[in-house]
């Protein structure tokens, strides 16, 4: 019987809990085709597969991994719309649970992979899903008016390292704040205007400034804790905040009783997630082409990566959580 090696999670745990093993090779069903895996992209998510905390968590045991960039290299019966040899992206938030990527291969439906152009590098599509979620967060969140500035905190980020980029590429000024000077660093190459430490006692202050007193139009935020609140006070009026994740948890202070405070700017906050789109494929797929389309016309490009081999990705996930970590990590098969 022919065999694959993937990395596993029989229980949730740290990282010793993400297991090489061989498996067998997946043969394709009807309407699937099989990908050959070149580059695995390692993202947050994967991480709460693997401690088991993942609100859209697979079944155990599982295969993590959201994004690889491989080849077709088997189809199922009725299979259309790629052809074998074809270069294609596979994401799973086209398919119908997440993870499954750190593997050698992995079945897919047909009409759930991307196509590839040939500007567009295996290394450099598998971070292709988070400049899909940045031209979600920053183009269909749906302000009041169209965004003239921004500010984009955690900005060292994966996704919001994209956004810096298409804010840039829009003609948007570009705002950010990042923990350490070598993310700091990293923001400003990136091609942020201005780059701010987010613990610094004024913040607020510091957007007003740079903004000549208006305020950002629109902030990205995936930090929580005080750190959103100094963003809602840096708003412009008919501003809005987004948020889409927590990391430092919840704000202490109430969110409703800031926004009354600032009544005269008519702010909004919009909470959101990209399981938004779970039932909504055709807006997801445009989103997503919108993210092909600016890297393969070199409008952005993608950002600098750690490779390892798929046999490290304990190593792997031990560097997501490492303070100065920046660009994408990626596992080649």
């Amino acid at each position: 019987m022919s065999v694959m090696r993937a990395v596993v999670v029989r229980s949730p745990g740290g990282l010793d809990a993400l297991e090489l093993a061989e498996l067998p090779l997946p043969v394709p069903g009807p309407g699937q085709a099989r990908v050959k895996a070149v580059a695995i992209g390692v993202g947050r998510p994967d991480a709460l597969i693997r401690t088991g905390r993942y609100k859209w968590m697979p079944p155990l045991p599982a295969i993590p991994g959201n994004e690889m960039a491989g080849v077709v290299d088997a189809l199922g019966p009725d299979a259309q719309g790629v052809a074998l040899g074809d270069r294609v992206l596979l994401s799973s938030r086209e398919l119908p649970q997440r993870g499954g990527g750190y593997a050698q291969y992995a079945l897919a439906p047909a009409a759930a992979l991307y196509a590839l152009p040939d500007a567009i590098s295996f290394d450099d599509a598998v971070g292709l899903p988070n400049y899909q979620l940045a031209h979600a967060l920053l183009f269909g969140c749906g302000a009041a008016l169209p965004a003239q500035s921004v500010l984009l905190t955690g900005a060292a980020g994966g996704v919001a390292s994209a956004m810096v980029q298409l804010a840039r590429a829009r003609r948007l000024q570009v705002i950010a704040t990042a923990s350490t000077p070598a993310k700091r660093g990293f923001v400003r190459d990136n091609g942020a205007h201005e780059v701010l430490d987010p613990a610094a006692t004024d913040l607020t202050g510091q957007v007003m400034a740079a903004t000549a007193g208006k305020g950002v139009d629109l902030v990205v935020d995936p930090i929580g804790g005080a750190l959103f609140i100094a963003c809602l006070r840096a708003l412009a009026p008919l501003g809005m905040a987004v948020s889409y994740n927590i990391v430092s948890g919840m704000p202490q202070a109430d969110v409703f009783s800031e926004l009354r405070a600032l009544l005269g700017r008519s702010l909004a906050v919009r909470v959101f997630s990209m399981h938004t789109f779970d039932a909504d494929p055709v807006r997801r797929r445009v989103l997503m082409q919108s993210a092909i389309d600016a890297i393969a016309s070199g409008q952005v490009r993608a950002p600098q990566a750690t490779v390892l081999p798929l046999a490290d990705a304990r190593r792997a996930h031990a560097l997501l959580d490492a303070p100065d970590t920046v660009g994408k990590i990626i596992l080649h098969p």
